[in-house]
């Protein structure tokens, strides 16, 4: 059994958990292991069914894809034997290592240079890792992969980082910053130790006065809190509010509700009817679905709208739904519906989370009226319904202004202003506040 494909982007795996213990029985597409990515946690099935021989991939362990990490036997086969790691492989590791920082810690002084020259192949996760840390592509080059073809992975790269101390030294009353990177202990390891399983230093403990319950952020936090915490910083953030009349939509909903929910056997939200409104608008104003690399604006063709979901956990997945304007209002209802209750279950696949251009954030769910939402990167924007209340407004007919009672509902419109001006922002934000402002009342579904 090998570690499955998951996704176009993905490389590779971290094994979170072994479902089956060695000697078990295991049917085929039975859940084996949970495994973790930059995108998704999932199970992995068994491609065959029998007897689970032998486990090859530790928990923890990052795995490329297509490597082995189990032995199943079927029909009394029996498993090779898998020589053991000696004490001079783990000797040889350790020296591996070293080589490798002290290599890397004679390029440390090389002026910076530009981390697209390099033969050598490197994800964008780790250039970007190493253009965050200014680390130059000769360093870069020195430190040994893990990853398939000797690739530097996430893992690697953080490893490294780890033994990069920073001192400061002060030379005609100028400071400087000096990389030193902290050898390995002399000790003799009692595991195999390789980059890509060296965490990072533990931060100082910190004290506390008063009563206090300390939490430890899990995976899916931690990369949660990294993300928000990159895209404050790349993306100037800007945010335009906008209050839309509902009430046609309100109407509409609760008179088809209970006779969609008997056809289709689900329910019908509020979610497909603000998703079509952004695709038509995002066909409006084409340069508010793009991203920035560098100097260039990349204007996408494709509208492919994520939807913010809250999980059980407290966490936060984005599903995304493709080519959302070529999707019915049914078919919407249907994606939205199918990757709410698969986001809760955690059954989608990496694929489903990836290639989003514009995000939603349905906030009003949690009785907000507004917020102020981040973007996702490297998207440049990102809109926020708020709560639907029944409000005293002004209507305009032709016979004179009247006041009525209304379904009003701020959007909250979040935009990198580097490309994204104040004009574009509120022109989008206004344009979709005007589709459901002008929803057909009659229309079927």
């Amino acid at each position: 059994m090998v570690m499955p494909k998951m996704g176009e982007s993905v490389m590779e795996g971290t094994i979170l958990k072994w479902l089956k213990n060695v000697g078990d029985t295991i049917a085929q597409d039975e859940p084996v292991l949970e495994v973790a990515t930059d995108k998704v946690d999932t199970e992995i099935p068994a491609t065959h069914a029998g007897i689970l021989q032998q486990i090859l991939a530790k928990e923890g362990e990052v795995v490329a894809i297509g490597k082995a990490i189990a032995i199943i036997t079927t029909g009394g086969e029996t498993a090779p034997n898998t020589p053991k790691t000696d004490e001079k492989a783990n000797d040889k590791s350790v020296q591996t290592i070293e080589n490798t920082i002290t290599q890397a810690q004679n390029l440390v002084n090389a002026p910076t240079e530009n981390h697209t020259q390099s033969n050598r192949f490197y994800s964008p996760l780790v250039m970007s890792i190493a253009k965050e840390e200014k680390i130059s592509m000769q360093e870069l080059d020195a430190i040994k992969g893990t990853g398939a073809d000797n690739r530097v992975t996430k893992k690697d790269i953080l490893a490294y980082i780890s033994y990069r101390k920073p001192q400061t030294i002060a030379s005609n009353n100028n400071t400087a910053t000096v990389i030193t990177p902290q050898p390995l202990s002399n000790e003799k390891p009692q595991t195999l130790i390789t980059p890509a399983t060296v965490e990072p230093t533990a931060q100082t403990a910190v004290s506390y006065s008063g009563k206090a319950d300390i939490i430890e952020m899990d995976r899916m936090r931690k990369m949660i809190a990294q993300r928000m915490v990159d895209s404050k910083r790349i993306s100037p953030h800007v945010t335009t509010f906008v209050e839309v009349d509902v009430t046609n939509i309100v109407l509409w909903r609760e008179r088809v509700k209970d006779a969609y929910r008997k056809r289709e056997g689900e329910g019908i939200t509020y979610t497909p009817i603000f998703i079509e409104a952004i695709a038509k608008a995002l066909k409006d104003f084409p340069l508010v679905n793009s991203s920035v690399e560098g100097d260039k604006i990349i204007v996408k063709k494709d509208i492919n709208v994520g939807m913010a979901t809250a999980l059980p956990s407290g966490n936060l997945i984005v599903p995304v739904i493709k080519n959302a304007d070529e999707l019915s209002l049914v078919g919407l209802a249907k994606r939205v519906n199918d990757f709410a209750v698969r986001a809760r279950a955690n059954k989608l696949n990496p694929d489903e989370l990836s290639g989003g251009t514009y995000t939603m954030s349905n906030i009003g769910g949690f009785g907000n009226e507004m917020g102020t939402p981040i973007i996702m990167q490297p998207q440049v924007a990102i809109l926020a319904f708020g709560a639907i209340k029944k409000k005293p407004a002004v209507i305009e007919t032709p016979t004179g202004d009247m006041i009525g009672i209304r379904h009003l509902m701020f959007i909250s419109h979040s935009y990198d202003h580097r490309i994204v001006d104040g004009a574009l922002g509120g022109m989008f934000a206004k344009r979709v506040a005007e589709y459901l402002e002008k929803f057909d009342l009659n229309r079927s579904i």
